[in-house]
């Protein structure tokens, strides 16, 4: 037999020293190896898929015949190593995968399409939550006119526990509570009273009263276009929001003035914009590095003055943190079955133990490089010759030698441009009616 032919990866070097034609030839070559692998995949795929059909026809249920009850389900989840909440087509690795997969193969739901299922936030690649919540008719051991009884409700399929056996142990149902009948419409999106969202950062060598301040500036009702995402290709065109409280604070009061004492950026309002708490957290992390004021913050939201966002890249994914969302629905409040609330607990903190201990090496490592480092300055210390590098990557991009205000950088489109851009494309509503959302 031949030998497999190898696809090795080519220096960048030696791309550099190809043709135009040998790079066309390269590519070609590449694109027909990547349809045979697509190919091949899809074929397992469709042929694991038939073998589990097979397996499930002796034993498919008939969910005519069941009862099912609407609830709310909160979901914790660190999303560190996910591409984020929401299904895509091109992986596996969401969350959303894994809890449908757990809800269809535990026969709590036939399908997805068939589920009514919501989400309160869209959390993306590599955010955590502490406070998902989705709303879902779930199978139900009891009929509708029984399911609001004491009892029903205290024996009722034990949802979360059937759940965590079969999630990651990174994704974990934590609560439930019983949606009325007579509000069959009831969303876990539309129908959210407030969320809270925390991003998570050390205090290194920044001015926290500073970043305070210009929280200050944030609370109201503001358009807060030049500080998210405008995703006026999604139909967005109206960026006003309101935020009820945003500040920062120590997560130790006792341990707040360490630069590697932690702190958190908190932020509640009703509803975000794309990207929002991101952009907004990248503002604050310049402010306090100095770079910019906090009145920096009000010309932003000066949207006449400034109808252009200037060019900045958001803060790092990682930190941030869906942490709570609220509801306003009758009844005893969340069912927490507490053994299966032990056995998260446990999951939890064996999982701090070795990441504590992870953190505590790194640290001491620290300390002792820093005591070398002032050793070599010679008691000559100056601000400069201070290494204080701890946020440095939460905000990504190159790192410019001479910064350049946010205000006198390069812009982004305006959001009229943007909207003409993608009308071109018949992706937002006529000028006419855009004028009227923009104005409300």
């Amino acid at each position: 037999m031949p030998p497999k032919k190898r696809y090795d990866i080519t220096p960048k070097e030696e791309l550099l020293k190809l043709d135009k034609q040998d790079l066309i030839a390269r590519i070609v070559q590449l694109e027909a190896h990547n349809l045979q692998l697509r190919n091949i995949i899809s074929k397992n795929l469709s042929e694991d898929s038939d073998t589990k059909k097979v397996k499930n026809d002796k034993k498919e249920l008939d969910f005519s015949k069941c009862h099912f009850r609407r609830v709310l389900l909160r979901i914790l989840y660190f999303g560190w190593d996910y591409n984020g909440l929401a299904v895509q087509e091109d992986t596996n690795q969401t969350i959303e995968h894994h809890l449908f997969h757990a809800l269809i193969k535990s026969c709590l739901i036939q399908s997805r399409e068939t589920s009514n299922y919501h989400r309160c936030g869209r959390t993306d690649k590599g955010v955590s939550s502490f406070g998902q919540v989705i709303s879902i008719s779930l199978r139900s051991k009891f009929p509708v006119s029984q399911q609001f009884s004491q009892q029903s409700l205290e024996n009722e399929m034990p949802y979360c526990k059937i759940l965590n056996r079969l999630l990651p142990k990174d994704i974990k149902a934590v609560a439930w509570i019983p949606i009325p009948e007579d509000m069959p419409n009831y969303s876990a999106r539309f129908d959210c009273k407030k969320r809270a969202y925390k991003y998570y950062f050390p205090r290194s060598s920044l001015n926290i009263q500073a970043m305070r301040s210009a929280c200050t500036r944030l609370v109201g009702s503001n358009d807060y276009r030049n500080l998210c995402k405008m995703d006026v290709g999604n139909g967005v065109v109206q960026f006003r929001r309101e935020i009820l409280k945003a500040d920062v604070l120590p997560v130790n009061y006792q341990d707040s003035e360490l630069p590697t004492s932690m702190y958190y950026l908190l932020i509640e309002g009703n509803a975000f914009l794309l990207h929002q708490i991101r952009y907004i957290m990248a503002v604050l992390l310049l402010i306090g590095q100095g770079k910019e004021t906090p009145e920096v913050i009000s010309e932003l939201l000066d949207v006449e003055k400034h109808p252009r966002k200037p060019q900045y890249n958001m803060a790092l994914d990682v930190p941030l943190n869906l942490f709570h969302c609220s509801y306003d629905l009758p009844g005893s409040g969340w069912r927490v079955d507490k053994q299966q609330l032990s056995i998260v607990l446990s999951q939890l903190q064996k999982e701090w133990t070795i990441q504590s201990i992870k953190t505590t090496m790194i640290k001491e490592v620290i300390n002792e490089l820093e005591s070398q480092y002032l050793k070599l300055c010679d008691g000559d210390i100056k601000d400069s010759d201070i290494v204080m590098a701890y946020t440095d990557d939460l905000l990504p991009g190159p790192k410019a030698k001479v910064y350049i205000p946010l205000l006198d950088r390069a812009t982004c489109s305006s959001l009229e441009e943007k909207i003409e851009h993608h009308k071109r494309k018949r992706k937002v509503p006529d000028t006419d009616d855009v004028k009227k959302l923009t104005e409300k």
